[in-house]
C-alpha cells in the first residue's frame, strides 16, 4: 500500500471522528482549545491503536485464510464504507457537550471499531504497520482537532458530507484491493 493510498485510507477512517468532533464543537458555546486537543488525542490514539490490535489478530490467523484475504479486505472495507454512508443519511444524533473521560472513551472506541477491521486487512496485505498506524493516528488527530473548531464556527453543515466522503473512500480502496488481487489492475 502506497503512501497516497494509506493517507486516503486514514482520511476515510478519520471521518467518523471528524463528524463527532464537529458535533462536539457545535455543543460548545465558546471555543475551548483544550477540548480540541482532547478530542484530537482521544480519537487519534484510538484510531492508531485499533488497527494495531486488528493487525495482530489478522496476522495470527493469516495462514488459515491466505487464499481469500483480498475478498475479506474487500468485504470489510465495503461494509464499513457502506455503513458510514448509511449513517450519514440516518437520524441526527443528540448532541452531548461533555468532554469527560467516560464520554470521550466511549466515543473514541465507537469511532475506531472500523479501524480494527482495517487492521485485520493490513495483516493480509503485509502492510508495514508502524507507518500505517502513525499516519492514521496523526491524520485523525488533525481532523478531530479541526472538527471541534469547524463545528464551533460553522455548525452541522459538513457532518453528513464528511461521513459520505469517508465511506466512498473506503469502498473505492476495497474495490482497488480486490481488482489488484484478481489481476485486473
Amino acid at each position: 500500500m502506497g503512501l497516497l493510498e494509506l493517507f486516503l485510507l486514514a482520511v476515510g477512517l478519520s471521518m467518523d471522528a471528524f463528524a463527532v468532533s464537529v458535533c462536539k464543537g457545535l455543543s460548545m458555546k465558546q471555543m475551548k482549545w483544550k477540548y480540541a486537543l482532547s478530542a484530537g488525542l482521544y480519537f487519534g490514539i484510538f484510531q492508531a491503536v485499533m488497527p494495531l490490535i486488528g493487525y495482530f489478530l489478522g496476522f495470527k490467523f493469516q495462514s488459515l485464510i491466505t487464499n481469500i484475504d483480498h475478498w475479506i479486505a474487500f468485504v470489510l472495507l465495503v461494509l464499513i464504507g457502506g455503513n458510514m454512508i448509511r449513517e450519514a443519511f440516518g437520524e441526527a444524533e443528540a448532541q452531548n457537550d461533555s468532554f469527560d473521560m467516560k464520554t470521550m472513551l466511549v466515543l473514541a472506541v465507537a469511532t475506531s471499531i472500523d479501524a480494527l477491521a482495517v487492521g485485520i486487512t493490513f495483516a493480509f496485505l503485509n502492510t508495514r504497520i508502524i507507518p500505517a498506524v502513525t499516519v492514521i493516528g496523526c491524520t485523525t488527530f488533525c481532523f478531530s482537532f479541526a472538527g471541534i473548531k469547524i463545528g464551533n464556527t460553522f455548525g452541522a453543515k459538513y457532518e453528513k458530507k464528511a461521513e459520505i466522503a469517508g465511506g466512498i473512500i473506503l469502498i473505492v480502496i476495497g474495490i482497488k484491493i480486490l481488482l489488484e488481487h484478481l489481476g485486473i489492475l
